[in-house]
């Protein structure tokens, strides 16, 4: 049992966040298992990857990405070309792995950064310091330390009862703080998020939720340096949850979900809107209402959901999942 606890305020945000996830996980994995193809899980493994190491100035595309992958010739930089095959063949072994295992953490740097650095797969010797333009935004602890405080973290890791989501996010910072290897620490915290998040729903294996902290890179390092000056991971914790929203809202609204709600719900999505007319806007107790329905999540999973993903209706406060205020309305299509 571990004793050491990381520094966390549970804010309401956090809670409805957790919610809000909780809620479109569930209404992806209902609709995205038959649809997950091995076409498009290597497709969102690609996103991920090229998303990933592109954070870290890898400047290969998603095309050069496929390509490589496919066996074909790439004009790149054979560092970024390693990076790419080092990358796809550790999250392929990502299964294998125990998130609590020193060895397998071990292992996992070993491989994602083979033919890199020279100690690949072993804790740093020296200092560390994370700069961004110039700027040191974090100094991290000393090379002595980095073996206890991983052990610490590791055994926190398998004994916390706290939510996987904010377990995941929290282990996430946790690992930037300590920074334990030479190189390659963002794309492991990432990794091994990534890891924590598919060992509670399996369809997150293949959420690039990369993508989104690449178009937030700001927000990504501001966030990280937020939690520092506070000495808590909580504005961390918050950004990364917000992220995971936005990539599950973007995985549900893709061709393939949208297609396959389109399929298997036309008669509740079509009931849903006969009682929303055109330019109106209504709560969801109002649409319960009219449809004469009483059990919410009946509601959410089979008509409100499948509506908002098939793109047919929107909310008037996007910004705001679960506000009180939220009220829904007719796409003009």
């Amino acid at each position: 049992m571990s004793d050491y606890q990381p520094p966390l305020t549970v804010t309401p945000r956090i809670l409805a966040l957790v919610a809000e996830i909780s809620e479109q996980v569930g209404f992806l994995a209902a609709y995205r298992d038959a649809s997950l193809t091995p076409q498009l899980r290597r497709g969102n493994r690609i996103r991920t990857i090229q998303a990933s190491l592109a954070i870290e100035n890898n400047t290969l595309s998603v095309e050069q990405v496929t390509a490589l992958l496919e066996g074909k010739r790439v004009l790149g930089l054979p560092r970024e070309i390693q990076e790419v095959r080092n990358a796809f063949a550790t999250y392929d072994a990502m299964s294998g792995w125990r998130a609590e295992s020193q060895h397998d953490l071990l292992a996992a740097h070993g491989m994602l950064m083979h033919g890199l650095i020279d100690d690949a797969g072993c804790y740093r010797r020296g200092g560390m310091g994370i700069y961004r333009e110039g700027r040191l935004l974090h100094m991290a602890p000393p090379a002595s330390r980095v073996a206890t405080l991983v052990q610490d973290l590791l055994r926190w890791l398998a004994d916390s009862d706290w939510h996987p989501l904010i377990v995941s996010c929290v282990f996430h910072y946790e690992f930037e703080f300590i920074h334990p290897f030479a190189d390659g620490n963002g794309r492991m915290g990432r990794l091994w998020q990534t890891m924590l998040l598919s060992q509670w729903r399996p369809v997150l294996a293949y959420l690039p939720v990369e993508t989104v902290i690449r178009e937030q890179q700001d927000a990504y390092y501001a966030a990280l340096a937020a939690a520092d000056q506070a000495a808590d991971a909580t504005p961390f914790v918050e950004y990364m949850l917000e992220a995971l929203l936005q990539a599950l809202v973007e995985a549900a609204g893709s061709d393939q979900v949208t297609d396959q709600v389109t399929d298997q719900v036309t008669d509740q999505v079509a009931s849903l809107l006969k009682v929303l007319p055109a330019g109106v806007a209504l709560k969801s107790s109002e649409l319960m209402h009219q449809l004469g329905l009483s059990h919410r999540a009946t509601f959410r999973e089979s008509y409100l959901h499948p509506a908002l993903a098939a793109g047919l209706v929107e909310m008037t406060d996007p910004e705001s999942p679960r506000s009180p205020r939220q009220r829904y309305r007719r796409v003009a299509k």
